[in-house]
């Protein structure tokens, strides 16, 4: 039985990622720190968990892993902006060097969640395929660039390393995600019957179900090294290509409830196309489309299974967990609050 360390295994994507190799016939070990929580994951005999930072990642947290899946990220461009050091160090900084640890010990592939925000401004007209010019506008744009410069290059007829360039993605998972277009567009909609719309629609974004970016991670497990070491995939597919304003119109019309697009904020200059023959021609094809994620939020958020909180907006989340970590080393003492050990 092959053996996944899957970094930042309890977040957002890697929640449906770990099922999915479990059924794949995986065993994984999971690094995270688990801000959103250890509960996202339920126990089972073929997973392991380790609570560490990835910027303390140590060989032997790989001892015995035959790959290797480096998700873990701060993840969203507002959390870049403001924790911007640390989006540097574990966005780039861990990555690469978990790479390189995965290198020494012998791990046969390394697979590395990237981004299409890499592109960030294209001209009217464009579809970028991995080979086009990039333009990362944003911290954690610059930070999976950066990271792609460092990991790639150590690919070699003894390891195997690839990176997947992420579209937007949307749909259900156990750590919900409300600051995702989709996502937050049906929120808003079916609880609200207002959708909000950032400002002008008219910008295209490339975006990607949930299920489908694990499935394509997991397939990168098994796919021709020879078509795949060294390489850049984009990972999503024409289908779910869309400017903005047709996108909430899908939206609105999908969810049950009449509704009102409500626009605001300044207008959004990141616009990029993306093609996705590459991943393609591997075999390799998306099945969802927006309006399959928006019914499933639906269904979610009707059934009680998630709602729009602190702990579903990244951002806030982890300002959250600041503030109080400020609170409880201003009043603890002695190794308590209130009750002392």
């Amino acid at each position: 039985m092959e053996k996944v360390l899957v970094t930042g295994g309890g977040g957002y994507i890697g929640c449906v990622l770990v099922p999915q190799l479990l059924e794949c016939g995986y065993a994984v070990r999971i690094l995270d720190r688990f801000f959103f929580g250890r509960d996202l994951i339920a126990n089972h005999e073929h997973i392991e968990i380790i609570r560490e930072d990835s910027r303390r990642i140590r060989a032997d947290h790989l001892a015995g892993i035959d790959h290797v899946i480096d998700l873990v990220a701060l993840s969203n461009d507002p959390s870049g902006e403001l924790f911007e050091q640390s989006t540097w160090e574990i966005n780039h900084g861990s990555r690469v060097h978990t790479a390189n640890l995965a290198k020494q010990l012998g791990i046969k592939r390394y697979i590395f969640p990237s981004s299409c925000s890499i592109y960030g401004f294209q001209e009217a007209g464009v579809v970028a395929d991995e080979n086009s010019p990039i333009n990362p506008l944003t911290t954690y744009a610059k930070a999976n660039r950066k990271a792609e410069e460092g990991i790639l290059p150590l690919a070699d007829s003894e390891f195997c390393a690839v990176a997947m360039r992420q579209a937007t993605v949307y749909g259900y998972s156990p750590r919900m995600r409300f600051d995702l277009a989709v996502n937050g567009m049906t929120y808003g909609a079916l609880i609200t019957g207002k959708l909000p719309l950032l400002r002008d629609g008219t910008q295209w974004r490339p975006m990607v179900h949930v299920q489908d970016t694990a499935r394509a991670l997991a397939f990168m497990l098994s796919a021709d090294v020879e078509r795949i070491n060294g390489e850049i995939f984009n990972v999503g597919s024409p289908e779910n290509s869309y400017q903005l304003e047709s996108l909430a119109k899908k939206v609105a019309k999908t969810v049950p409830r009449d509704v009102e697009i409500e626009w605001y904020g300044d207008p959004d200059h990141r616009s990029y196309r993306v093609a996705f023959d590459k991943i393609e021609s591997l075999g390799f094809k998306a099945r969802y489309v927006a309006e399959d994620g928006v019914r499933e939020v639906t269904r979610a958020l009707e059934e009680g299974r998630t709602d729009k909180t602190s702990k579903t907006l990244t951002l806030k989340w982890y300002q959250e967990l600041v503030k109080w970590h400020a609170l409880i080393q201003q009043t603890a003492m002695h190794g308590g609050i209130v009750d002392l050990p």
